[in-house]
């Protein structure tokens, strides 16, 4: 072989060699990259919509009575009840819940997607009915509760589901001894007629209120008025979040306040993830949540 043809052979070699190298890693990422957005799409649509955390929490205050300690609420929000989220999901809900024998049971709106378009409204009645709670359940109004024209549907579901649906009112509990706390309940803040004042009017003084509200950032309101412990949903996490960035979207009023614990002055406020979806059927590190809060007199 001539020698002047070694270095144009070997020159050849390491370019065919280089580009080889070059299709095979871009193949090999474009492989992984639709391996993981497929992963991706098919653990977030199937997988993590299905999944459910149960989270627990013990409420301290100087005004909880102590015979109030160690009383169980348990906090479930936004089913959405429709295409994405079914009766035997919410059947599993209602068993989970008795599971944990909670003494009262709160539920913070947004049971139907479409409450004018789901076709069996009276079968929620008797799984609602079967959840057990000794000191009540409770109940208030979300945005797509009152969308669709949903307004009488949700709250004749409700009423024969032996729940007390809260409209800017609110229920004392009292025990044998008389001890006392308050729930109270907001109408929804975006399609009902919200009334914070009548919501807590002639509460007791020095009474420890719990308030339901559907919207969390209505805790900036909230906070002027007697109340402790406001619980919402609403936001559902974000429903997609992005590790280390949060939520990519949050619906109005869930803007500033989306998921767990807040402090508004002398308000704690906690947001519940809710359990199924809306307008889209993915949740990404907004696992559904189920959240039991144990109540504990805190010495001044």
């Amino acid at each position: 072989m001539n020698n002047k043809m070694v270095p144009d052979w070997d020159r050849k070699m390491k370019q065919l060699y280089t580009r080889r190298q070059f299709l095979k890693k871009s193949l090999s990422f474009m492989i992984s990259g639709f391996v993981s957005t497929t992963i991706g799409y098919l653990y977030a649509r199937f997988i993590e919509p299905k999944q459910l955390v149960t989270t627990n929490h013990v409420i301290s205050h100087p005004l909880i009575p102590k015979s109030f300690d160690g009383v169980k609420i348990v906090q479930f929000s936004d089913t959405h009840l429709g295409h994405f989220y079914d009766l035997k999901q919410l059947e599993r809900i209602v068993h989970k819940i008795n599971e944990l024998n909670p003494d009262l049971v709160v539920f913070t709106g947004d049971l139907i997607d479409e409450p004018n378009k789901y076709p069996d409204t009276k079968q929620i009645i008797p799984i609602l009915k079967k959840i057990e709670a000794r000191l009540g359940k409770f109940s208030i109004y979300g945005n797509h509760d009152h969308g669709g024209y949903g307004t009488e549907i949700y709250l004749d579901i409700m009423n024969r589901a032996n729940f007390k649906t809260l409209i800017n009112e609110h229920v004392i509990i009292e025990l044998l001894d008389k001890s006392k706390i308050a729930i109270a309940g907001l109408d929804d803040m975006m399609l009902g007629k919200p009334n914070f004042s009548a919501m807590t009017r002639d509460i007791p003084p020095n009474t420890y209120t719990i308030a339901l509200l559907h919207e969390p950032d209505g805790a900036n309101i909230t906070a002027s008025f007697p109340v402790h412990l406001q619980l919402s949903g609403h936001s559902h996490g974000g429903q997609i979040q992005i590790p280390f960035l949060g939520p990519l979207v949050t619906p109005p009023l869930a803007v500033k306040y989306y998921e767990g614990f807040y402090k508004i002055n002398d308000l704690t406020l906690y947001v519940n993830r809710g359990l199924g979806t809306t307008r889209m059927p993915f949740r990404f590190f907004s696992l559904p949540e189920l959240t039991v809060f144990t109540l504990k007199h805190q010495r001044g």
